[in-house]
């Protein structure tokens, strides 16, 4: 099978995940990745081309096409981006048998809409907790029959039974994303109530320097039991003495596979977070892990797992064991496998992604975000354009209402 991997980029979860993929698919040389725009990191772009999977970079729309034309399976990589809405809902595309893999939750914004799920011949999700997205549950919404699912979220390289911290140690760790889009202030307020004295909570993961984050750390009433170290290149070894991976999330994350939660307990590591849907997905409370329903539970479990060294190494143990044997590169390319060959008993056809996604930047912005913007909408002077933000789509779109294609609003 020939398949050609639509994606706005390769970087992140999503290039670490086709990294490993490709890594461990035999087939791998018939897989065609299409960047919709120059990357800027390119570590993971060049693991999938060492596989033998061809890349292409930001090819006009014609190109596009024809490799569209030529393919077996188009596989969209899904989140809210900009160009990937612009590519869809532009001028029409090939006939396609088309698979979704979506690395969005859509439990919260951005959603994932309903017609497009509808419309693909198959949608993936990334983690089954995306089927309790608001707008895919209710009376029986179309196309749920033809969704799956398959993991994006692997463990350690090399990780396995005894191959984790050193379990005599009680380090306390999170490592992730270092902002209040993702992380939940309550990191600082469970670290405050730390009843050891000499327990401190290592974070890892860049910080920018204005950071609310630190804002956050220095209003602790125990700053000093919170340390911000920053990047690193080697989470194994920054995990290397921890016993208890603190990872509270906000409730409204839209994360999915969590790939530094997995690479944790596939280190041994027993994890501490939050009940919130996609985690719930990956923890087993009492068994691989403990669920907080709360900030005060969640300062009681850390207290009580820093009292109960031994039962904190049998969660370990067990975490381990089960995303080994679970969260591997090789049981979702096989799954995938299976999934393309069934597709493939199906006639390529045409599919009006813009009545699915809307027909104007605004439209998809509004559809994706579940609110709507303004007529005279315009990005705050100090907003970043981050992921599938108004910002964002206005750095690629300044007109919202222009539809694709036409005048200079389509860069693609």
């Amino acid at each position: 099978m020939k398949i050609v991997h639509i994606t706005p980029h390769l970087g992140g979860g999503v290039g670490k995940a086709h990294a490993a993929l490709c890594a461990a698919d035999s087939e791998a040389a018939g897989r065609h990745y299409v960047l919709l725009e120059e990357p800027r990191d390119y570590r993971h772009m060049d693991d999938i081309r060492e596989t033998g999977a061809a890349v292409t970079i930001a090819p006009d729309r014609r190109t596009i096409s024809e490799l569209m034309d030529s393919a077996d399976i188009v596989q969209f990589e899904w989140w809210n981006h900009p160009l990937m809405c612009g590519l869809l809902a532009g001028p029409p595309l090939p006939a396609m048998r088309s698979v979704f893999w979506s690395h969005v939750s859509g439990i919260a914004a951005p959603f994932i809409p309903a017609g497009l799920v509808a419309a693909a011949s198959r949608f993936v999700f990334t983690s089954a907790c995306s089927r309790l997205a608001p707008n895919l549950t209710g009376p029986a919404p179309s196309g749920l029959e033809r969704t799956a699912v398959v993991n994006s979220g692997f463990v350690h390289a090399g990780s396995g039974a005894g191959e984790g911290p050193d379990r005599e140690k009680s380090g306390i760790s999170y490592l992730g994303t270092v902002e209040f889009t993702k992380m939940s202030p309550a990191m600082m307020q469970v670290a405050d109530r730390l009843e050891d004295e000499d327990a401190v909570v290592e974070i890892w993961g860049d910080v920018a320097a204005r950071s609310p984050v630190r804002d956050a750390v220095a209003a602790m009433q125990h700053p000093e039991r919170l340390r911000l170290r920053g990047h690193t290149g080697d989470p194994r070894a920054a995990l290397a003495q921890t016993s208890i991976f603190l990872y509270l999330l906000q409730p409204f994350h839209f994360g999915t596979a969590e790939n530094a939660l997995v690479e944790a307990m596939s280190l041994g590591c027993a994890p501490l977070v939050f009940a919130n849907p996609c985690e719930l997905e990956i923890v087993r409370d009492g068994e691989t892990g403990l669920v907080a329903t709360s900030v005060d539970h969640a300062a009681h479990l850390l207290n009580w797992m820093l009292e109960n060294p031994d039962e904190v190494r049998r969660m370990g143990e067990k975490a381990q064991a089960e995303v080994c044997a679970q969260k591997t590169p090789e049981r979702s390319i096989a799954a995938f496998r299976t999934l393309w060959q069934a597709a493939m008993n199906e006639p390529k056809r045409r599919i009006d992604f813009a009545g699915a996604l809307g027909s104007t930047p605004r439209e998809w912005y509004e559809a994706l975000q579940g609110e709507p913007c303004s007529a005279d909408a315009s990005a705050p002077a100090n907003e970043v354009a981050s992921k599938g933000s108004l910002a964002h789509f206005l750095a690629y779109y300044p007109d919202l209402d222009l539809a694709p294609g036409t005048a200079e609003t389509f860069r693609v």
